[in-house]
């Protein structure tokens, strides 16, 4: 229903009118309304077929319930967006590259043997620079 009147709300604004109105003019009312109801169902639909004439036919098949706001889901879109992203390094290169590091760390190999860059300043075997006041 286009006004979201459930039953029991309908039958209360029946009993109203009946009321209000009372029973001797509540037809002519009755019918009335139903004229006005029927007018302006045509006037909707003239109102339409103008704006399909004007606009061309290319648009006859656009499906504009697509782009109605109150379809859209924060929580979906949002979600969507996360899931369509591919890693930045696939996983088999991510992978080698750890089992490049292990064995490195394992065999004292340099970091530049397994693909990352060596610092400058540490040797083999020396711990890694500490920067007391950078913490």
């Amino acid at each position: 229903m286009p006004f979201d009147i459930n039953g029991g709300e309908f039958i209360v604004l029946l009993v109203l009118a009946v009321v209000l109105i009372g029973p001797e003019r509540l037809p002519r009312y009755a019918a009335q309304l139903g004229v006005l109801a029927r007018r302006g169902k045509g006037w909707l639909q003239d109102a339409k077929s103008r704006v399909d004439s004007e606009l061309g036919p290319e648009y006859k098949d656009v499906d504009w319930s697509k782009l109605d706001p109150r379809q859209y889901d924060p929580r979906r879109i949002v979600r969507e967006a996360l899931l369509d992203d591919e890693p930045a390094t696939p996983a088999p290169a991510r992978a080698s590259a750890r089992a490049a590091r292990a064995t490195a760390g394992a065999t004292g190999a340099a970091p530049a043997a397994a693909g990352l860059p060596a610092p400058a300043a540490a040797g083999a075997g020396s711990p890694a620079p500490f920067d007391d006041e950078a913490t």
